[in-house]
């Protein structure tokens, strides 16, 4: 009887294992990062998606010690089940682009409380529990944006801008934006109507920002993917007011333009999705023991034009 006890507990025992392995919660020896991100549901996010799964390969490539977890999600109930999925996994740290703060909070708390690594991506939480912020600069973004609108008209003209989505990283790009238009008597802001960073309610925006001014010199609608359909727009109008465009975020297609001498696109600003590469980077160093200095990664906006997108921007662009 003993003897068959023995067998049948090692034959129980190596099925656990299997069962186990199969669930992902053998300890494979490996620290594990998770990725947390929205789906590609936009150029800038299908940007973010590809440079997570460069992460991925990059990091396990240089540390056979660590494993890259991705999970993408289409909204914030999905992500947040994401990321318990990647914590019955098993992950050391988590790297998160929240779909909304708010949402995302608790689900980020319960990550902290439990000693995991945490880096917040681009947008804030509602509580700030991370061990390490990585944001791009978004007032940067906006006051260079205004500077290049405002040299280029010499201080004088008409300005339709086009806000994105409601929240903290739009806030400060326009505010920003606004206030070096405050400074040229001569620059007029005639509309700023939303359009949620999508293209074709910039086009529908445009379409209504051309019927209601009949001069327009510049437009500002601080993403590259709302800048296409505010150029479609203003191309089917065949109206000849308006002098530049200029978007934001620096996608693949509107640097082609700036290196093609589109006479109305000449400059975009960056807002790179890669980002999220440089915080993949930065939870290594943190599950290896390093402190940050500082508890919030500023990656600097810069200003793309014929100079330098060709050596510094378009090769690397993403999306």
């Amino acid at each position: 009887m003993k003897k068959h006890f023995s067998i049948a507990a090692v034959v129980l025992a190596a099925a656990a294992a299997l069962f186990l392995s199969a669930c992902g919660k053998t300890d494979s020896g490996k620290q594990k990062i998770g990725i947390s991100i929205p789906s590609a549901d936009h150029g800038w996010t299908g940007g973010v998606v590809f440079w997570a799964k460069q992460a991925k390969q990059d990091i396990e490539a240089a540390h056979p010690d660590i494993e890259v977890l991705i999970s993408a999600a289409a909204d914030s109930a999905s992500q947040v089940n994401g990321i318990e999925n990647l914590l019955i996994r098993g992950i050391d740290a988590l790297v998160v682009l929240p779909h909304e703060p708010a949402p995302l909070t608790g689900i980020c708390e319960k990550v902290a409380q439990s000693g995991k690594k945490l880096i917040v991506v681009d947008r804030g939480l509602a509580r700030p529990v991370e061990d390490l912020a990585v944001v791009g600069d978004n007032p940067g973004m906006g006051r260079a944006a205004a500077e290049v609108i405002a040299a280029e008209l010499g201080g004088r003209g008409n300005i339709v801008l086009m806000q994105g989505v409601l929240c903290q990283v739009n806030t400060e790009r326009v505010e920003a934006f606004k206030a070096v238009i405050a400074r040229y008597p001569g620059l007029k802001i005639l509309d700023d109507g939303v359009s949620d960073w999508k293209t074709e309610q910039g086009l529908r925006l445009m379409e209504n920002y051309l019927q209601k001014y009949p001069v327009i010199d510049a437009v500002w609608t601080g993403d590259d993917d709302v800048l296409l359909g505010a150029l479609k727009a203003y191309e089917e109008s065949k109206r000849k007011d308006v002098k530049l465009f200029i978007g934001g975020g620096g996608s693949k297609a509107i640097i082609r333009k700036i290196l093609d001498k589109d006479p109305l696109v000449r400059q975009t600003v960056t807002y790179p999705p890669r980002m999220i590469y440089s915080a993949a980077e930065e939870a290594v160093k943190l599950l290896k023991g390093s402190v940050p200095a500082d508890k919030r990664m500023v990656i600097k906006a810069e200003v793309v034009d014929r100079s330098n997108a060709a050596a510094n921007y378009y090769p690397d662009s993403a999306y």
